[in-house]
């Protein structure tokens, strides 16, 4: 196989399986929280750093994945981290206590962000304007199929062989994952391209990245968007089996409603690239948020916690959530062609410092209550709208919609731009 002509039809499924691994991991063992209190004799919030660990674990590395793709290869950076995932996720299973435990869920948060970051440097290497956005698109969609069927395969296995079958399961996938990756990714990064990895480039890319008004804009927008959704994803045993009443085989009433928003989104986003500019989709985006919002208080205020009305603005603010992602996402990456890989990790390190904080201290404070729910997705969706409306202001003239642009609007430029 020529690895540097990728077939979109087969790199989609292969890339989103490996952006499976960050949401599998974590939403797998939410029907097993109250099974793990009881064996290792921990409080419900010692429990929930299980997800806050791996999520820093994974923020910190996330900052060199993509720098060591920009160094040496996309391909090479995915299967070592895929191989050290599988150690992790066996660890996990054998541990013999919480803290041993915690130990290889970081372990895991390490390796598992390399093929959700590597990933869109991958699609922005070789795929361009409307292409490059339904790609992203169904890379979405298909990876939105992980937090809904998660939490389901987690609690049937709990009830069928235990909270640690889970975590082989975790490993079994990690394993097909490598050997996929061996022998189907394609390299698109090709030796001439790459840049030497060295603590004071890194630096200085990390300092130009940082300091750029527009990116950190974009990249807060994208995090208060998804925090809204999060909020209720990290909150998920209280709200499954406290709020609603269910049972450790009803997640799917949670997960599967918020999931098909998002892959409804994703389906929006991809039909009409090369039709919306990029305003013109964020814009139809935030109105889907808004109203999810509205609806999200209105029901908290005068409706009890029951299915299916708790669960249906969550869909509605996935719908718009999706819709609007893809297109931040490209706009981040084209402020610096040149290194994509460093400014994705960065994208998904912002995103998962927040989700790491929302999960280990917000979450907690909130997950009791419906209104306390819905106030804390509307406070989240609110901060993400502004962000975006900064990031305009400061856009005097429209840049090149990454919806409309052609192949060589984003070729690589020899200087990492200055900030703003």
């Amino acid at each position: 196989m020529n690895r540097f002509r990728a077939d979109p039809r087969l790199l989609a499924p292969l890339l989103a399986g490996l952006a499976m691994l960050g949401p599998f991991s974590i939403d797998t063992l939410f029907p097993a929280f109250r099974r793990l209190s009881q064996e290792f004799a921990a409080s419900p919030q010692a429990i929930q750093q299980i997800i806050s660990v791996y999520l820093a674990a994974y923020a910190v590395m996330a900052l060199l994945h993509g720098p060591l793709s920009d160094a040496y290869g996309r391909r090479g950076v995915i299967v070592w981290s895929t191989a050290l995932f599988v150690f992790a996720s066996a660890g996990c299973a054998l541990a013999p206590s919480l803290g041993a435990l915690l130990g290889f869920r970081a372990l895991q948060g390490i390796a598992a962000g390399a093929g959700l970051i590597v990933g869109r440097a991958i699609v922005r290497d070789r795929y361009h304007g409307a292409e490059a956005t339904r790609l992203m698109a169904t890379i979405t969609l298909i990876f939105g199929m992980a937090p809904a069927l998660a939490p389901i395969v987690g609690g049937w296995l709990l009830t069928i062989s235990g909270w640690r079958s889970i975590l082989w399961a975790l490993t079994a996938f990690a394993v097909l994952l490598v050997a996929l990756t061996v022998g189907a990714l394609p390299e698109t990064l090709p030796r001439e391209r790459r840049i030497r990895l060295s603590l004071p480039r890194l630096a200085q890319t990390y300092r130009a990245i940082g300091s750029d008004a527009r990116f950190m804009w974009l990249a807060c927008a994208a995090v208060g968007n998804f925090g809204a959704l999060w909020i209720y994803i990290a909150s998920a045993p209280a709200v499954v089996l406290g709020l609603l009443g269910l049972s450790v085989r009803q997640f799917a009433w949670l997960f599967v409603p918020t999931i098909g928003g998002m892959m409804v989104g994703a389906r929006l986003a991809g039909r009409y690239a090369g039709h919306w500019t990029a305003a013109q989709t964020v814009a139809r985006g935030y109105w889907l948020i808004g109203a999810a919002a509205a609806l999200h208080v209105s029901l908290a205020v005068f409706l009890p916690p029951r299915l299916p009305w708790f669960v249906l603005p969550i869909a509605l603010n996935g719908v718009g959530v999706s819709l609007a992602f893809p297109t931040l996402a490209l706009l981040m990456l084209d402020r610096f062609p040149a290194t994509r890989g460093a400014a994705a990790s960065v994208q998904t390190a912002v995103s998962l410092a927040a989700n790491a904080l929302l999960a280990g201290a917000l979450a907690p404070l909130v997950d009791r209550s419906a209104l306390g729910l819905a106030l804390s997705a509307t406070l989240l969706s609110a901060f993400g709208y502004g962000c975006w409306r900064r990031y305009l202001r400061l856009t005097p003239a429209p840049e090149p919609s990454v919806l409309t642009q052609q192949a060589g609007d984003a070729a690589a430029t020899p200087e990492i731009p200055a900030g703003r």
